[in-house]
């Protein structure tokens, strides 16, 4: 059985960035329990405990969501709207980091409810330290609502 407290929940499909991103956190040793998804129906299957992880206690919802946009089965705004909706999951933290310098990107997904949004940067360092500093930002210094 898997761990059921979950730090960061990553949704991302291409295996490089999901690699450079689980890289950037366990290096400056920021989230010891991440659980990564490839395509938006995955990570609702896993936030809502249904599919193959239908075992999985609903209440134990990540610390923090990292969400790209592009994704296969259920965008990224899409699994945003949906989360964002739920009375139990909307005050999950939801950081997009996203290819897109889309304006129309960045305005649905503060519309829909992000609470933030970071385009990755091309360049390793710079990837390295962004993904660093959201991590310390929303698991170290936020301070969440307390849930039940």
């Amino acid at each position: 059985m898997e761990n059921l407290f979950v730090d960061i929940l990553l949704v991302e499909d291409n295996p490089n960035d999901a690699e450079l991103t689980l890289r950037a956190l366990k290096k400056n040793n920021i989230a010891n329990d991440i659980h990564v998804v490839t395509d938006g129906a995955e990570a609702l299957d896993y936030l809502f405990a249904k599919g193959r992880y239908s075992g999985r206690d609903k209440t134990a919802t990540p610390k923090l969501m990292i969400l790209d946009l592009k994704l296969p089965k259920v965008d990224g705004l899409e699994v945003l709207r949906i989360v964002k909706a739920d009375e139990q999951m909307k005050h999950i933290p939801v950081v997009i980091l996203t290819s897109s310098k889309e304006e129309s990107d960045v305005i649905a997904s503060y519309k829909l409810g992000a609470n933030s949004f970071i385009v990755k940067p091309v360049e390793f360092s710079k990837f390295i330290d962004a993904v660093k500093e959201l991590g310390m930002y929303w698991l170290l210094l936020n301070e969440p609502p307390k849930t039940k």
